[in-house]
């Protein structure tokens, strides 16, 4: 259930990774060529940086790719998890970029390298074009899961590095402080690492089976003891396979009544109406295990 309208969106999203992925390459190819005319460092580790994010994209990439892969009897959800681990690998890096220009930043206050001011501005204006151009591209599927997330905040990375490289040019042609790269990557690196750690914890929440945030176990359960001839729910179990797919399972008891004249039947699509309506987050994707009163002892002894 829910699983067919996913294509259309995955189609779109893969569309708008490879544009983005083609114009950040690109621009990493100019900066590079840049580099060796100025002969600038802050553009060479602005292009080291952007090839990095390159590498993010691609990742990003391929993963929505797979996650369009149906299932199979040996992957029953098919692919779609390789989204948590293309954002976990997309965000380790842009952690590990994020520290390494604290560090270098720190470096730079008190040994700054002599920067070609004119020509850093013509190629930080080139790159922050581009960077736009492929933001505009993924704005629009930023939010459809964890894999878009990162490659968005790759492609915002890149679109402040480019500003930080125009504004720390400006004010060395205009002050000769060369100081300004240092700090204008600093502040960057500032608002890369905070991002970065939030979206780590996301992935590692999936991965480790965590309720989704929005989805309170203790009120859905109260909400299935509220249906008529329920007696009790254990062994609820609200979980993710990828971000935007919560699953939920549980075994619920019901009179044994429910058995004799065939209600236990209608209880099913019940249940998974409920679950898929009631909460903010929709589970579509629900599986019951509907037991009589009677069996609850013998359930118990089971699983102790």
């Amino acid at each position: 259930m829910g699983a067919g309208h996913d294509h259309g969106a995955g189609t779109n999203n893969r569309t708008r990774l490879l544009i983005a992925f083609i114009i950040t390459v690109g621009v990493v190819i100019a900066q590079a060529i840049g580099a060796i005319v100025t002969g600038s460092l802050a553009l060479l580790v602005d292009t080291a940086h952007m090839l990095t994010d390159s590498a993010g994209l691609f990742m990003a990439l391929i993963a929505a790719g797979l996650m369009q892969r149906p299932a199979t009897n040996k992957h029953s959800w098919g692919l779609k998890r390789t989204e948590v681990l293309s954002a976990m690998a997309q965000s380790s890096l842009l952690f590990a970029v994020g520290i390494y220009a604290l560090i270098e930043g720190v470096r730079r206050l008190f040994d700054p390298p002599e920067i070609q001011a004119s020509s850093l501005v013509i190629f930080g204006i080139i790159g922050l074009l581009a960077n736009l151009a492929a933001m505009i591209v993924l704005t629009s599927g930023r939010n459809s899961n964890l894999n878009m997330k990162a490659a968005f905040l790759e492609v915002v990375n890149d679109a402040l590095g480019s500003v930080g490289v125009i504004l720390s040019a400006i004010v060395i042609a205009l002050f000769g402080w060369y100081q300004a790269d240092a700090v204008v990557g600093i502040l960057i690196a500032l608002l890369i690492v905070p991002r970065t750690i939030i979206l780590l914890k996301a992935s590692l929440g999936v991965l480790l089976e965590s309720t989704p945030k929005g989805i309170d176990p203790e009120a859905v359960r109260a909400h299935i003891m509220e249906m008529d001839h329920v007696t009790d729910v254990h062994d609820l179990h609200i979980t993710r396979i990828s971000s935007d797919l919560p699953v939920l399972t549980a075994h619920v008891i019901v009179d044994d009544s429910c058995f004799r004249d065939g209600h236990a039947a209608e209880m099913l699509p019940a249940l998974q109406k409920c679950v898929a309506e009631h909460f903010e987050l929709s589970i579509e994707h629900s599986t019951f295990q509907i037991e009589p009163e009677s069996n609850i002892g013998e359930e118990h002894v089971h699983h102790h």
